[in-house]
């Protein structure tokens, strides 16, 4: 029988009762509209990199989207590409592909596990770029009206590990409690708009920066920066190394807070701060996980089969022979920690599922 730990980069996670792979969009809307209409729960797993599933039975259907397609049109005339992807492609591919044909804007978004059609939903971003920079549409199944439906970028309310199809997750429909642990809205492809060119976009994160020895703002070839960026992603522990236990995470495990300007005037003076929306104030989870006394390896005992990366403290890794009970263990030891030093909540990232911290 198939476990959620076979399916997620965690490693953890109970048996599933149904797990249906389609090969076609058509197959991909079946597989959805049955489970919905048996009243199942219903999973929709990419890459299963941002996924906390219980070790309990998951007593539903996962469906995986297993498309693999890029489809370029080249408009030319403004020098720009715009490229339309399957939602199960491997995101990485995509950069990948980018890079190689020159397709600008989406290099500091190389290493990044997981498939295409994640990223609209957490508005996956890294070293100072975000999916939203340059998307321009996304094709979604709509569960509730039953149809296909198209967002435009302004229609998805992105905003930071935020938008629409992630909100529409939480938000309670008619009838049926909440869309979890899928939202709403399901992506069927995505649409980019890139220029063409060989040179990278500006370099807008300090720590990138710093890899390629260069100013803030500069322009490096695409390749040079997608290089950089998967190493310093493998310093962290954030590449996927089935060898090495320090990558069993799901990734960054906590979002950076976006705090009230007079409630980040509260931090220590020496707290990192960045502007945010409407006049709020963004600080670094990793900073305050530190500040509030967990290490890089901090595990809550010795042998605990769960322990913070060694590499970087925003990673929670399965050491081995994790649960899914012991990797919540630990989240909830480190926000109740940071929450008591602080007096700041920090928020999960990924989705859980059959569980709460």
């Amino acid at each position: 029988m198939t476990r959620l730990s076979d399916l997620t980069t965690l490693r953890v996670g109970g048996p599933v009762r149904s797990l249906v792979d389609t090969s076609g969009e058509r197959d991909f809307i079946d597989a959805i509209k049955d489970a919905d209409a048996a009243g199942s729960p219903l999973l929709v797993l990419g890459g299963g990199s941002n996924v906390l599933a219980s070790d309990d039975p998951f007593d539903g259907v996962v469906v995986r989207d297993r498309r693999r397609d890029i489809y370029v049109q080249d408009d030319g005339a403004c020098g720009g590409v715009s490229v339309t992807i399957t939602a199960g492609t491997p995101w990485d591919d995509v950069v990948a592909r980018a890079c190689e044909d020159g397709w600008v804007g989406i290099e500091a978004l190389s290493g990044i596990p997981g498939s295409t059609g994640a990223t609209p939903v957490q508005n996956v971003g890294a070293y100072g770029a975000e999916i939203a920079d340059v998307l321009a549409l996304v094709r979604v199944w709509d569960r509730l009206e039953s149809r296909v439906r198209s967002l435009a970028r302004v229609d998805c309310g992105f905003g930071y590990r935020d938008s629409l199809l992630k909100r529409s997750m939480r938000a309670a429909a008619p009838d049926a409690g909440e869309w979890r642990p899928t939202p709403r809205y399901v992506v069927l492809d995505v649409t980019l708009q890139m220029r063409h060119g060989t040179l990278s976009a500006p370099i807008r994160y300090a720590q990138l920066a710093k890899a390629l020895d260069v100013e803030e703002g500069a322009r490096l070839p695409l390749g040079d920066v997608r290089q950089a960026v998967i190493d310093v992603r493998a310093s962290k522990g954030m590449v996927l190394d089935a060898a090495d236990h320090d990558t069993w995470s799901a990734g960054s495990f906590f979002t950076n807070p976006i705090l009230s300007a007079s409630a980040a005037a509260t931090l220590p003076e020496d707290a990192p701060r960045f502007g945010a929306e409407d006049g709020q104030v963004k600080t670094s989870a990793a900073w305050l996980i530190e500040r509030a006394g967990f290490a890089r390896g901090f595990a809550v005992s010795a042998d605990a089969p769960a322990g913070l990366s060694t590499k970087h403290t925003l990673a929670l890794t399965n050491r081995g022979t994790a649960a899914a009970a012991d990797v919540a263990e630990l989240a909830r030891a480190v926000r109740d920690g940071v929450h008591s030093a602080f007096g700041v909540e920090l928020v999960p990232e990924p989705v859980l599922v059959g569980l709460t911290l």
